[in-house]
């Protein structure tokens, strides 16, 4: 029996609206057997795939992927917006990966926490069922993992192999920084400190956003061997009442982010819109040249902002940095649901997100915020109103967050760490908030 799956208490809806996005957008790596399996469906014989290949070798992901046509989708998106594999044989036929998607399954200890990625846009809409409506599906894609040997939380212990499940190792909780780790619960209890803030009604979602970096500030500096269980509770509970004495209630009121903070936002804002593949890629894609150039507009930030996605129309940085008012009702209760889910899920450290640790995990889906509101200013244009230029800037990130190579390196931990500890991550996220 596979660990149990537990919903969230955030309201998260979704079902497929068979748009194909993620069939024109995403290289599929398949594993030996997903790749036998395909290859033995007999589709040399279907007609409309006649002399296309079905799974390739992808020399840059040193993997086995499925094919993509001339024009970037998947061989096996068909022209009524199907997947050709699920038509024909069901959704057991597809690969693990087509069949999770959205989805992120996330080990805690002793049961799955549900996440879901926004870069689908049936997500970021909230259009469909609730995710508790889809607990059948979540227990067998549980049961799944953790029958893979690479991905299982349950694998035993050397010479274990007859003990219970109750008895085996499990994923251990991510360190809440390097050298200090704590226990599932008291993981636990920090996960929800932080979802508390980001529920609190009645001020908009900057400000509970920087009084969760207060906080993640404040803990950082702290010691937890001896504070746990009820304690470590009481600390929470205290600390968190005290945290509208650390934020600035308005973000016009925080000073602005200095050169250093700027520098590197900006470097981090071109890994976040850059786009490669797919259906509408950037101007990147030409040549290394073309990134390099890139890159240094970027770390400048001055002059025309190089169109890295092939959705960002022309503009300039000049502009990007024009304030835009607050956020609307409708804007700010989608970035709210984004980032409860994301935190309440544990989608933001750990093996989902390239094995970071609480704390430097959190801050980056902080800097996730002045990032999206940047990204909307630039795809803001009068035939796409802001609300939703939002929600596509926050598809484009998180289509990103966790999956994006160059935000798992050592350089962009730096760059996080260093906004962190010099306070520029809450004054980015009130700049862009202006």
């Amino acid at each position: 029996m596979p660990m149990p799956v537990k919903s969230l208490p955030v309201i998260q809806r979704w079902d497929c609206r068979g748009c194909g996005d993620c069939c024109k957008t995403y290289h599929v790596r398949v594993t030996d057997a997903e790749r036998a399996r395909i290859e033995g469906q007999g589709w040399a014989d279907d007609s409309e795939m006649k002399d296309v290949e079905p799974v390739v070798w992808d020399r840059q992901l040193g993997e086995y992927r499925l094919n993509h046509t001339a024009e970037g989708a998947c061989v096996f998106y068909g022209p009524d917006g199907r997947c050709r594999i699920h038509a024909k044989f069901g959704a057991a036929a597809k690969p693990m990966a087509c069949r999770i998607y959205p989805f992120a399954l996330v080990p805690a200890g002793d049961h799955w926490r549900v996440g879901i990625r926004f870069a689908c846009p049936s997500a970021a809409t909230n259009d469909g069922r609730p995710l508790p409506d889809h607990a059948a599906d979540l227990r067998e894609y549980a049961g799944l993992l953790e029958a893979d040997a690479e991905c299982s939380p349950l694998a035993p212990r050397a010479g274990s192999e007859d003990r219970s499940r109750s008895e085996r190792a499990t994923f251990p909780p991510p360190e809440l920084k390097p050298g200090q780790a704590v226990t599932w619960p008291d993981l636990l209890r920090f996960v929800k400190a932080v979802g508390d803030v980001l529920a609190e009604p009645g001020t908009p979602i900057d400000y509970r956003l920087r009084k969760v970096a207060a906080l993640a500030s404040l803990c950082k500096k702290s010691k937890f061997d001896k504070v746990t269980g009820p304690r470590l509770k009481e600390f929470l509970d205290v600390v968190t009442a005290a945290l509208d004495d650390d934020a600035v209630a308005r973000a016009e009121d925080v000073p602005p982010p200095g050169w250093i903070g700027r520098v590197i936002f900006r470097q981090t804002l071109a890994v976040y819109s850059r786009k490669d593949h797919g259906p509408t890629p950037g101007i990147a894609k030409r040549s290394r040249l073309t990134r390099i150039k890139s890159a240094w507009r970027f770390a400048m930030g001055v002059g025309p902002v190089p169109r890295l996605h092939g959705l960002m129309p022309e503009t300039t940085f000049a502009d990007a940095e024009l304030p835009t008012g607050p956020l609307s009702k409708e804007s700010d209760a989608l970035l709210t649901r984004y980032y409860r889910v994301k935190v309440e899920s544990l989608q933001f450290c750990g093996p989902v997100n390239f094995r970071q640790t609480f704390w430097d995990g959190l801050d980056s889906l902080l800097l996730t915020f002045p990032a999206i509101l940047w990204l909307s200013r630039v795809l803001t244009t009068p035939d796409r109103p802001r609300d939703e230029a939002v929600g596509l800037a926050l598809r484009i990130v998180d289509d990103n967050f966790g999956f994006n190579k160059l935000l798992g390196s050592g350089r962009q931990l730096w760059a996080t760490q260093t906004l962190a500890e010099r306070g520029e991550l809450a004054r980015l996220i009130a700049w862009y908030a202006r």
